[in-house]
């Protein structure tokens, strides 16, 4: 688990890209996060079942002791998770996270924190998801959080 998933050839990565519509729509989701927008995060992966977002260091996401925020690692982790799920869904649905637990494994700390979701088990109602944070300093990526999710899927609201 404590590969960074980064590290995987570049083809491969490629291959496993989702659709320009399930991109579109993860990516137009994601930009309506008010949070998101707020704290400075960027999705960076969507494929299939696996979906990560990038958080730069910088004071605002940091606490006292000059560390990243966990508020802030484990929301990102948490839409990590989030959208993993989504890109295996139809376009009319959502997911919303039903619980999550994440373990912090060591202060996060580098130049950025990667979050990486990824589905474990899709559902038609439930969805388990691996939620993995990464500390990222001279581009030596370190575990520092791990975790899981459990998702429900639901009907968009109609417009």
């Amino acid at each position: 688990m404590q590969e960074h998933p980064a590290e995987e050839p570049e083809e491969a990565a490629e291959a496993a890209e989702s659709s320009p519509g399930t991109q579109a729509r993860i990516r137009d989701s994601f930009a309506r996060q008010g949070l998101m927008g707020h704290l400075g995060a960027r999705i960076t992966e969507i494929a299939p079942g696996r979906v990560r977002i990038v958080l730069p260091s910088r004071p605002e996401v940091t606490q006292q002791h000059g560390y990243i925020h966990a508020g802030a690692t484990s929301a990102i982790a948490d839409s990590a998770g989030g959208y993993a799920a989504l890109t295996l869904f139809p376009e009319n649905t959502e997911v919303l996270t039903v619980e999550y637990k994440l373990n912090l494994l060591s202060p996060a700390v580098g130049d950025r924190v990667e979050a990486v979701g990824t589905v474990l088990r899709p559902g038609r109602t439930l969805t388990v998801c691996r939620l993995e944070v990464f500390g990222v300093q001279d581009g030596r990526p370190k575990l520092v959080a791990a975790g899981q999710q459990t998702l429900i899927r639901v009907d968009s609201p109609a417009a």
